[in-house]
């Protein structure tokens, strides 16, 4: 084993750093270009107040239509579908789809898709992987390419979840190694996520730009050092709910993938100027901005949590009504991944459920978070330390309750896809031209 895991960990080294550069420049890019066209372009031409409801329209539909061109036209069709969730594993992402992937991503969140990075940055630290080993050696095992793979994309997903440790568990989890291939994969992922981590700590300095603008950050939200039974009765009632909305957005993105497979050029501008029309009714009806609905939500986050006292409850309701439709057409349509858009839901809809009798709203948050993101992620320890490291800043309390709502949501949205299926199976076939007329 030594003998095999030390090339691969000086190698891992190097892909560490490549790869936490090119994630670097991926996210600062996608950034600038959000501000370039939300922000400055509207103010160039002359609407300092903030853009018109028409220019969301054009700019979203412009952005469906790239897209649209990206999966058409280039190989790897833009990178899988969200609405399948966030695929890890598997075959390795080939360098020649990387990109179809970045211009698909770049079409899609830059241009306010209601879909996050996470997926695109998992693609580019695997083809990047794969193409430093095979750069060595073309006939590369198999299994040492899928390593290099799994480093490059724990050195991707650190730089946005702010934490090498929320990576490897989130990999390690989806891939279920065992106890032999665990070090083989383990070792140079965490050794490329930690350089990485340095690198994208030393570019932040030396270029002034600042992680925040896209990497996840703790929230602010009240301290709670012990839950009360109120919070653990209305935890379960939290995380069916949530559960059961993430499985009805999750199955609307693939009905509305079965259209955009057909006419992609009609069907995702189309569907991109629906989410822009359900951004600006949002704002036209309840005064809030329309960036709620639109993006990934990850930034808003922070600031939906911090201002929770804020909203009223019509305006949630809406939120949620608009943004899982709009999350939902963006899964069947569109390129990115399907994480930060459950989390923005998750704690919306627990920002709601703290105006319930005794529920500390904390605790709602938290819990909220863990339920949506197992729900889209199906990897039940992942979420509850993706969900912990979010509100740790608000002591102890919450994570008792974060681990029952996981597990309640992940138990609810497994006996969702097994009913669905079951029923799927029941339905009678429709005759074929044989048995017709019999």
């Amino acid at each position: 084993m030594s003998r095999r895991l030390i090339p691969l960990l000086v190698l891992a080294a190097v892909v560490g750093v490549v790869v936490s550069l090119a994630a670097w420049g991926f996210l600062e890019l996608i950034h600038q270009i959000q501000v370039g066209l939300f922000t400055d372009l509207p103010e160039e031409l002359g609407y300092d107040h903030g853009a018109p409801a028409w220019f969301y329209v054009v700019v979203l539909g412009i952005a469906g239509l790239l897209t649209a061109a990206a999966i058409d036209r280039l190989p790897g069709e833009g990178g899988h579908v969200p609405a399948e969730g966030l695929k890890i594993g598997g075959d390795p992402v080939q360098p020649i789809e990387l990109p179809g992937i970045i211009l698909a991503a770049f079409a899609t969140i830059g241009g306010g898709l209601v879909l996050g990075p996470e997926a695109p940055l998992i693609a580019l630290g695997a083809g990047l992987g794969v193409f430093a080993i095979r750069s060595l050696k073309k006939d590369t095992p198999a299994e040492a390419q899928a390593v290099m793979a799994a480093a490059g994309s724990i050195a991707a997903m650190a730089l946005l979840f702010n934490s090498p440790i929320i990576a490897a568990v989130i990999l390690l989890e989806a891939l279920g190694l065992d106890r032999e291939k665990l070090p083989l994969i383990l070792l140079p992922g965490l050794l490329a996520a930690g350089i990485g981590s340095l690198i994208s700590i030393g570019m932040g300095t030396l270029t002034g730009l600042s992680t925040s603008a896209y990497a996840l950050g703790t929230l602010t939200l009240p301290t709670l050092d012990q839950p009360a039974v109120a919070d653990f009765a209305w935890t379960f009632v939290l995380a069916v709910a949530v559960a059961a909305l993430v499985f009805v957005v999750m199955r609307l993105g693939l009905v509305a993938h079965v259209f955009a497979r057909r006419k992609p050029y009609l069907v995702l501008p189309a569907a991109a100027i629906v989410v822009a029309l359900l951004a600006v009714v949002f704002h036209e009806w309840t005064g809030k901005g329309i960036e709620e609905v639109l993006f990934s939500g990850q930034d808003a986050l922070t600031g939906i949590t911090a201002g929770a006292a804020t909203w009223p409850i019509s305006a949630l309701l809406l939120l949620l009504l608009m943004k899982g439709l709009a999350w939902g057409i963006s899964l069947g349509n569109f390129r990115g991944g399907p994480t930060f858009p459950a989390l923005f839901i998750g704690a919306a809809a627990g920002i709601l459920a703290s105006h319930l009798p005794g529920f500390d709203l904390t605790a709602a948050v938290a819990v909220g978070i863990g339920a949506g993101a197992v729900s889209v992620l199906r990897l039940p320890l992942s979420c509850v330390v993706l969900a912990s490291l979010l509100v740790s800043k608000s002591g102890a309390g919450s994570e008792p309750l974060i681990i029952v709502g996981v597990v309640v949501a992940y138990l609810v949205t497994i006996g969702l896809d097994q009913t669905v299926g079951a029923a799927r199976d029941a339905s009678p076939a429709a005759p074929t031209p044989a048995s017709a007329g019999q």
